[in-house]
């Protein structure tokens, strides 16, 4: 039996994608030679640096922590041990299929979340049983470890000593594989995993009402404010500036407990909208496209190669033309998703994903 679908989840999925595309196509058409300015709205999307950098892509992975929830609902709460290995060989069997499908993706998308995605299923496979407050647990565990490797490595550095055999291992080794999993990669699972985490708890009280709603989405904003007190009054030295740090690729655990808060406050304000205007076509449609991000997130990339490397039709210059590139793609990829799914049901690739995941 198929899990009822929740508008919001494929609602916030559709709109963080949308996010994730502008962040990939202006890193992108920077790397490819395009300007990285300093106004206010390239300091915000900046990929390595700027507020908006990951954020889109950690609620995404925050969705996928909810939907892991709703898949395996019916088996943890009956307690039916072949139920829930039922649910964790699926849960591996995707995982497996997305980590093996993103390490060959990222020999033209350097970076590219699927990889990392197949790596949180393969984790949610053996979370997705643990009572909250372990899953809670475990995803402080992953911020606070990730925040201690980067002390670690500073620490070092500072000291004299060759970090590169950790932080810059042999391209596409083992070792290399491993670090980058866990720890150097774009997306790694230390401290990613504090966002699927937050995912598996937030799905347990789904559907929200409005009172949980609201009562949950002020405490998100409280934590994202705490954390930007923190960031501001915290520093003073290089090592505090560290400890202490918003930027994405620094890993601090401030970082990370801000990046959930404003997950979290997204996910809400996004259900909200998405409860009100739940007859309105924008809604469906938008409803549509978020259970379509896995072709549509492929689309983005095979399209960017395209228009941008192969005809040069799109040139690299700077976030105006990635915020138009973006859009356009997103317009042809909602309409795209909708016509699909009236004619053919279920896109391409998520039934691939289906048939083989289960």
């Amino acid at each position: 039996m198929n899990t009822p679908r929740i508008v919001e989840l494929d609602v916030t999925r559709a709109v963080a994608l949308i996010g994730v595309v502008i962040v990939n196509y202006y890193g992108y058409l920077i790397i490819r030679g395009g300007t990285i300015g300093d106004s206010f709205g390239e300091r915000l999307f900046n990929p390595w640096t700027g507020v908006l950098g990951t954020r889109f892509a950690a609620v995404f992975v925050m969705v996928a922590g909810a939907g892991i929830t709703l898949l395996t609902r019916r088996s943890r709460e009956s307690g039916d041990p072949v139920a829930r290995s039922h649910d964790r060989w699926v849960l591996i069997r995707r995982g497996t299929l997305l980590y093996a499908a993103g390490y060959a993706l990222d020999w033209i998308w350097s970076g590219t979340i699927l990889f990392f995605y197949g790596a949180f299923f393969l984790a949610g496979a053996w979370l997705f049983a643990l009572r909250t407050r372990w899953i809670v647990a475990v995803g402080a565990v992953a911020a606070t470890a990730a925040a201690g490797i980067r002390w670690w490595v500073y620490e070092r550095e500072l000291g004299g000593h060759d970090t590169a055999w950790f932080t810059r291992p042999t391209s596409r080794s083992p070792r290399g594989l491993v670090l980058d999993t866990f720890v150097n990669g774009s997306h790694p699972l230390l401290p990613w995993l504090a966002f699927l985490c937050a995912g598996i708890a937030l799905g347990r009280l789904l559907p929200l009402t409005g009172r949980r709603r609201a009562a949950i989405g002020v405490l998100a904003v409280l934590v994202l404010a705490i954390s930007y007190v923190l960031n501001h009054f915290g520093g003073g030295t290089p090592l505090r500036d560290l400890l202490v740090s918003s930027r994405p690729y620094d890993r601090g655990l401030v970082y990370t407990v801000g990046t959930v808060g404003s997950s979290v406050a997204a996910f809400c304000l996004i259900g909200w909208l998405a409860e009100r205007t739940a007859s309105a076509r924008a809604t469906t449609w938008l409803a549509i496209t978020g259970r379509s991000t896995l072709t549509i997130y492929v689309l983005h990339i095979l399209v960017f190669n395209a228009l941008v490397d192969s005809y040069g039709w799109v040139r690299p210059t700077g976030l105006d033309t990635a915020l138009i590139f973006a859009l356009g793609f997103w317009i042809a990829a909602v309409a795209a998703a909708v016509a699909w799914q009236q004619n053919c049901g279920m896109a391409p690739l998520e039934r691939v994903y289906r048939r083989f995941g289960g």
